[in-house]
C-alpha cells in the first residue's frame, strides 16, 4: 500500500490491469494500480518516467487509458464502471485531466535531475567509466545505479539560478495535425505544450477558458468550439456574432491598434511611404497613394493576423512565464496577461523639455557618429606589477663573513686521523673473507641463486598497461555492485527482498559478460589465473552469503 506520507490525489475503483480488477491511485508523485485483495501496488509509474497519455476512440466497445513511458513500455487500464459506459468515461476523463496538469510540472523536474547526472558524468571520468561498464553493458539498470547517489544529486547546485525561457515556434498551429476519424470529422492530440503555447500567443482564449472551464462546458467541448470557431479558421470579416471566441478576435483587433499607436518607429524610416510598385513613376504609372480602399480587404486582414500573431510569439519572450496549470490559474491573472503585450511596446519616458524621445535622439546620433572620427581618449597607464621584484633587483651583494680555517690546521687534522686509524685493532676474529663475503652478497641479491623462490616483482613491471586498466575497472564495477548486495542485509522488507533477489542476479551478469572474458583474454596472452583470484573470492563469499540466507528463509517458511 502507499506509505502513509504519500498523498492520495484520486482513487478509481473498478480499473482493470491485464484482465484483473482493481483500483487506480494518483498521487502526489507517482500513480500506481492496485489489485483487489493485495496490500501491495503491482503498477506504479512516476510522473517524470511518463511520456504521454492515450485514450480509446469515440465509439470503443471499451474505456481504456494507456500511460506511455520514455522507455518505450506501456501500460493499459480498462475502466469497468457499473454504471455503464457515461460514468466510465467520466472517470478516464477525470484521471487524463489530472495527470494533463501533473506532467508538465514534473517534467521540468526530469530534465533538471537529467542535466545535474550528465554534469555529474562529465566531471567525473571514474564515475562515466562505471556507468559505462554497467548501466551501458546492462549489468545494472539506471535506477539503480543512480540510487545510492540520490544524496548527492540533491546536494548539487543547479546549473544556472537564471534559466533560459523557452520560447514559442511561430508555426505552433499548422504544426498540430488533425487526424480523421473516418467520419467525415478530425480529431485534434493536444499536450500539455500545445496548450501552454495557445494561451501564451493568444492571452484571450485563456481568459475564455477560466471563464468556461469547467462551468459552463468541458475540455473537450472548449477545444472543439475553439477548432471549429472562426477565431481559428479566420478570416475574421465574417465572424459570427454567436461564436464563443468573437470578443478574442476584437480584442486582438484592438490589441494591434495600440501596437500601431504606440510602437516607437525608427526616424529615419517611413514605413508609410512604402508601396507595393514595383514601377516607379515616368513609366507608364503613378503612385496611387490617395485611395487605401483598393487594397484587398482579406488580404489586408491576413497581413495584420500575421503582423499581429509575430508580435504575440516575440514578446513571449519578453514577457513572464505563464503557469503550466490553466485550470488554476485566477481570472485576474489571464486578464492582466492580455495587455502584456501593448506594456511592452509602450511609449518610452521622455527626457527632455521637448519631449523628445530618448531612444529617437540615439539612434539619430549613431546614424550620424562614426566611430573612427571620434577623438582619441587616453586611458589610464597601466601599472606594472611584480609578483617577486627579486628578479628586477638584482644587484651585487656583499660577501658574507665566515670563520676559514688556514691550510696547516687542515694538514694536522689529517694527520691525526690517519694514525687513529692505523692505531684502531680489530677484534673480529671470526670474520669471513672478502671472496666470500662477496660470493654471499650475490646470492642473497634479487635474482641470485638463493633468492628465486622468494622473489616479487611489482605489478607494473610484469603485466602491461591495457590489463592493469581493465583490472581496475572490474574491481570499481565489482565494489559497486558488492555495496548494493551487502546494504540489502539484514532482509528487513519484500522491497529489500526482491532487491537482494535482483541484486544476486547482477552479480552473476558481472561474472559472465565482464570476469569471464577478461580471464579469457588473459589465457590467450599465457597469463596465469592468479590475477583474478581476489576478484572470484569476493564473488564467492557474496553468494555463501545469499545461499545461507535462502537456505534460513526455507527453513523458516517450512515451520
Amino acid at each position: 500500500m502507499a506509505a502513509s506520507s504519500e498523498e492520495v490525489l484520486l482513487v478509481t475503483n473498478q480499473v482493470r490491469h491485464a484482465k484483473k480488477d482493481g483500483t487506480l491511485y494518483l498521487m502526489a508523485e507517482r500513480l500506481a494500480w492496485q489489485e483487489e485483495n493485495k496490500d501491495i501496488f503491482n503498477v506504479s509509474h512516476h510522473y517524470a518516467d511518463i511520456k504521454q497519455q492515450k485514450i480509446s476512440p469515440e465509439g470503443s466497445s471499451k474505456v481504456q487509458l494507456q500511460i506511455v513511458l520514455h522507455n518505450g513500455s506501456s501500460s493499459k487500464f480498462h475502466f469497468a464502471n457499473r454504471d455503464g459506459p457515461p460514468v466510465q468515461k467520466k472517470e478516464r476523463n477525470d484521471i487524463k485531466e489530472l495527470m494533463q496538469q501533473l506532467l508538465p510540472r514534473f517534467r521540468s523536474m526530469a530534465n533538471k535531475e537529467l542535466e545535474q547526472k550528465n554534469r555529474m558524468l562529465q566531471e567525473n571520468p571514474e564515475l562515466f567509466q562505471l556507468y559505462k561498464d554497467l548501466v551501458i553493458s546492462g549489468v545494472m539498470s539506471a535506477e539503480e545505479f543512480w540510487a545510492s547517489r540520490k544524496p548527492v544529486l540533491e546536494s548539487q547546485p543547479s546549473v544556472s539560478s537564471k534559466t533560459q525561457t523557452t520560447g514559442v515556434s511561430a508555426a505552433f498551429l499548422s504544426d498540430i495535425k488533425p487526424q480523421t476519424d473516418g467520419c467525415n470529422g478530425v480529431k485534434y492530440n493536444l499536450t500539455a505544450d500545445i496548450i501552454e503555447s495557445i494561451f501564451r500567443i493568444y492571452p484571450a482564449v485563456k481568459k475564455k477558458h477560466a471563464e468556461n472551464v469547467p462551468n459552463n462546458m468541458t475540455e473537450k467541448e472548449f477545444w472543439t468550439r475553439f477548432f471549429q470557431s472562426q477565431y481559428f479558421h479566420r478570416d475574421r470579416i465574417n465572424a459570427g456574432s454567436q461564436d464563443l471566441f468573437t470578443e478574442c478576435a476584437k480584442h486582438d483587433e484592438k490589441d494591434l491598434q495600440e501596437e500601431t499607436m504606440d510602437f516607437i518607429k525608427d526616424p529615419l524610416l517611413n514605413v508609410e511611404g512604402l508601396s507595393d510598385q514595383t514601377l516607379g513613376e515616368g513609366y507608364g504609372c503613378t503612385l496611387d497613394k490617395t485611395n487605401p480602399s483598393s487594397s484587398n480587404a482579406i488580404n489586408s486582414s491576413i497581413i495584420k493576423r500575421f503582423n499581429h500573431h509575430n508580435t504575440r510569439v516575440l514578446s513571449v519572450s519578453q514577457s513572464k512565464s505563464s503557469s503550466l496549470l490553466p485550470n488554476n490559474v485566477p481570472s485576474t491573472t489571464s486578464t492582466s496577461n492580455s495587455n502584456t503585450n501593448s506594456n511592452n511596446h509602450k511609449t518610452q519616458p521622455r527626457d527632455n523639455e521637448n519631449g523628445e524621445p530618448k531612444a529617437k535622439r540615439v539612434r539619430l546620433k549613431e546614424s550620424i557618429s562614426y566611430a573612427d572620427l571620434a577623438p582619441s581618449t587616453s586611458g589610464t597607464p597601466v601599472t606594472l606589477k611584480l609578483e617577486r621584484t627579486e628578479g628586477y633587483y638584482h644587484g651585487p651583494t656583499p660577501i658574507s663573513a665566515f670563520e676559514y680555517s688556514s691550510a696547516e690546521e687542515v694538514m694536522g687534522a689529517m694527520h691525526r686521523v690517519h694514525e687513529e686509524t692505523v692505531a684502531t685493532k680489530t677484534k673480529a676474529f671470526q670474520a669471513l673473507s672478502s671472496s666470500m663475503a662477496g660470493a654471499v652478497m650475490n646470492e642473497l641479491t634479487p635474482g641470485g641463486a638463493l633468492m628465486g623462490a622468494s622473489m616479487h616483482q611489482p605489478l607494473h613491471a610484469v603485466y602491461s598497461k591495457e590489463i592493469q586498466h581493465d583490472l581496475k575497472r572490474l574491481y570499481t564495477s565489482l565494489a559497486e555492485l558488492l555495496r548494493h548486495f551487502w546494504s540489502c542485509f539484514p532482509v528487513s522488507s519484500k522491497a529489500v527482498e526482491e532487491k537482494l533477489m535482483r541484486m544476486k542476479g547482477t552479480l552473476e551478469q558481472y561474472q559472465t559478460k565482464k570476469l569471464q572474458p577478461f580471464k579469457d583474454s588473459l589465457a590467450k596472452q599465457h597469463i596465469g589465473p592468479n590475477l583474478t583470484i581476489h576478484i572470484e573470492e569476493l564473488l564467492e563469499t557474496a553468494y555463501n552469503k545469499y545461499s545461507a540466507w535462502q537456505a534460513k528463509k526455507m527453513g523458516m517458511s517450512r515451520r
